[in-house]
């Protein structure tokens, strides 16, 4: 199969928004600035001039109405005022035939954070999806982002949850299908921020022949050709490797036995750092 000509902005959750706190806050024109040169910004650098359409998906979340209201805000702020909200809530919202239509004349997607279960169950096998995998297939004008659960329900394989006792023994995460936009990769969020190390180094165990991203609050990766990563945003990214694994004994052992993985690699890319996933080499 021919590598995607489309974009995908995968985000770790907790972007700057644009969002001002107090006016006399000593931190605001900081704030500002990083905002002007955030990762809402690239994303719309990355779309195509004036009248650029992006469709907020609320999917995830139980709020809609509020989350949908912050991208809009956020984009306005950035000078894009054509942004619409798609309340995608159930099964029957992913067939419905004006949501198909604006998705099949969007420039670009935007899925909000809140529960990445919810995002494959209510879009998975959906024609609404169809068409975004086939638009990110084969348009080189498209770009789908994702945030927080948005972002962890891109990949194939996906963590629907974990516990956080006993980690790096088998069975501390739970993985699940995702809505496999995203080929061989899978994705984690507020990694750095709520120390989830080791839940992907078990997502991988479990599917060596995958990559882990961990992905930093207000840290996102840009991905082009299903293979390029660029990280983008103030944070780090983290890449789990397995491939080369010279022992894993997550196949062979029981639930509640602890891991075994041998010549597991790992990556830190701050903002600015590429990576070819399919070569191993930096860019």
């Amino acid at each position: 199969m021919e590598a995607p000509k489309g974009k995908i902005v995968a985000i770790g959750g907790n972007e700057n928004k644009g969002i001002i706190p107090d006016a006399d806050s000593p931190d605001l024109q900081q704030l500002q600035e990083t905002f002007a040169q955030g990762i809402l910004k690239r994303i719309h650098d990355e779309l195509h001039g004036p009248g650029t359409r992006i469709e907020v998906v609320t999917t995830a979340t139980l709020y809609p109405k509020r989350a949908g209201k912050v991208y809009t805000d956020a984009f306005l702020l950035l000078g894009c005022d054509n942004v619409g909200v798609l309340p995608i809530q159930h099964p029957d919202d992913a067939r419905n035939p004006e949501f198909l239509e604006r998705l099949r004349n969007t420039h670009a997607v935007m899925f909000t954070g809140g529960d990445q279960k919810r995002l494959a169950e209510v879009l998975g096998g959906s024609e609404a999806l169809h068409i975004l995998k086939t638009r990110y297939q084969q348009e080189e004008k498209f770009l789908i982002s994702g945030t927080s659960a948005g972002a962890m329900a891109l990949s194939g394989v996906m963590i629907s949850g974990s516990v956080d006792t006993n980690p790096l023994v088998k069975g501390t995460v739970s993985l699940a299908k995702g809505l496999d936009i995203l080929d061989q990769m899978i994705i984690d969020t507020h990694f750095v921020n709520r120390r989830r190390i080791p839940r992907l180094i078990e997502a991988i165990a479990a599917n060596p022949t995958h990559i882990g991203i961990g992905l930093g609050e207000d840290t996102g990766i840009l991905i082009t050709w299903n293979n390029c990563i660029e990280t983008i945003g103030s944070g780090l990214v983290v890449v789990i490797d397995g491939r080369r694994l010279e022992k894993n004994t997550y196949h062979f052992i029981q639930r509640g036995d602890p891991l075994c993985v041998e010549n597991l690699i790992m990556h830190v890319l701050p903002k600015g750092r590429a990576y070819n996933v399919v070569t191993g080499k930096f860019m």
